[in-house]
């Protein structure tokens, strides 16, 4: 038996793609084996949200080929579609994909010959209207599916190379969405994650459906206890929003709404389509709907051109809001974007700084927000087992949760008293 390795470096929606075109390969009888092994196909599914995604990409491509040098290496993803002739360059690479065309790439790899050299198969994404098919139906060891109902972003932040990676928006066929949902259930998935490129704009091209529709008819289907959704922006979320969403009990209650900066300056330079008071605005009508809900953010800080003084109105505006985690992201040119041509670049030491400030301000709002619940019993979907006897899970509003139990609780919701935590984690009794 033939073996494969298919691996993601990035974000969520390249992790799908990742175990869906395992998936692929296994139906066609690969084993699947992990990026460390030796196989005979090696899938790269590359990043290139950061030119040092780009430098992991190619460190990844090499390390492979030395593990097995006869081995059909495949580049797919975002770097392989922004810079095909970088990846070219990189020794021990065999195909070169992009961002479509992946749900045919076990014929490429079975149809590769060495006498071919270096396949470039990436295609021009700007002018692609159809959702590429791809799906994940069993996912071993998960509790929790991540299941891709978008693809694309028309969005064009100043530091963002993605629009021009993924192309424009694309929303899945709601059915093909509902038909996986019903797998998925069926195959004891209880949680599913509603994930794409920029989710919030899902059947925007469609014109016949919209992400509170899709959310309503998933929440339809048995088996499903728990509807989350991956990150979205704050002009979502409207009073008609929050409301449905309040009245779905399978729909959990944590929001990652994208932030990026709490300042008016930075989030103007940044092209993005709201202002810190929209954002203020959002938080509080979700508060109003949902009083235990969760809102988790990204921040990226050192964005050219900002000042102590930006950066100080960015943190007091995120303990204002008083997030329940926030995740930081010190500030990195990618190539391509206007916001790298820019002469007004933050020092990496500058950026250093401000990380650790806002980041020991993440850890106190985790904290100051799970201990807001301690004492008081959370429905908890336990997702894995320790070998010191001890189950791991998320409640609706996402506290990770340590419970110590004899009885098996994988993959079981059951009620938990929160009795103390540390940083993000808590820990509770059954």
């Amino acid at each position: 038996m033939k073996k494969a390795a298919s691996y993601a470096l990035g974000c969520k929606v390249n992790q799908v793609e990742s175990e869906a075109i395992a998936e692929a390969f296994a139906e066609r009888g690969y084993e699947i084996v992990d990026i460390n092994d030796k196989a005979d196909v090696y899938v790269i599914n590359t990043c290139s949200v950061t030119n040092l995604g780009d430098k992991k990409s190619r460190q990844l491509i090499r390390k492979v080929k030395r593990v097995n040098p006869e081995a059909v290496v495949v580049a797919v993803g975002c770097y392989a579609q922004t810079a095909p002739d970088d990846i070219k360059t990189i020794e021990g690479v065999n195909i070169i994909l992009g961002t479509k065309g992946r749900n045919e790439i076990v014929d490429y790899v079975e149809n590769y010959t060495e006498e071919k050299g270096v396949q470039c198969l990436v295609g021009e994404i700007m002018h692609e209207r159809d959702f590429e098919p791809i799906s994940v139906h069993k996912l071993a060891g998960r509790t929790r599916a991540y299941l891709k109902i978008q693809d694309g972003c028309s969005q064009f932040c100043s530091y963002c190379i993605i629009p021009y990676a993924r192309g424009p928006i694309r929303s899945r066929d709601e059915e093909e969405v509902l038909s996986e949902v019903r797998t998925l259930a069926e195959n004891g998935f209880k949680e599913v994650v509603l994930t794409g490129i920029h989710v919030a704009s899902y059947g925007k091209d469609l014109k016949t459906t919209n992400l509170l529709q899709v959310i309503k008819k998933v929440h339809e289907i048995d088996g499903i206890e728990r509807i989350r959704l991956s990150s979205i922006e704050p002009n979502i979320v409207t009073e008609e929003f929050a409301a449905e969403m309040a009245a779905l009990p399978k729909a959990c209650h944590h929001f990652h709404l994208s932030l990026q900066s709490g300042c008016n300056k930075t989030l103007k330079e940044m092209n993005r389509k709201y202002t810190a008071e929209k954002y203020t605005e959002a938080v509080e009508i979700l508060r109003k709907h949902m009083p235990d809900v969760a809102v988790t953010t990204d921040i990226i800080v050192g964005f050219p051109g900002e000042t102590d003084e930006d950066f100080e109105e960015c943190y007091a505006f995120a303990e204002k809001i008083g997030f329940a985690k926030i995740h930081v992201f010190p500030y990195s040119p990618k190539r391509g974007t206007p916001a790298a041509a820019r002469k007004d670049q933050v020092s990496p030491q500058k950026k250093d700084e401000r990380s650790e400030k806002l980041m020991a301000l993440s850890d106190k709002m985790a904290e100051d927000f799970i201990n807001g619940y301690v004492g008081k019993p959370m429905p908890v979907l336990f997702e894995q087992c320790h070998e010191n006897g001890t189950y791991e899970g998320h409640t609706s509003n996402y506290i990770n949760v340590t419970v110590k139990s004899d009885m098996p609780l994988k993959n079981v919701i059951k009620d938990v008293i929160i009795e103390c935590c540390e940083k993000e984690k808590a820990f509770g009794r059954v």
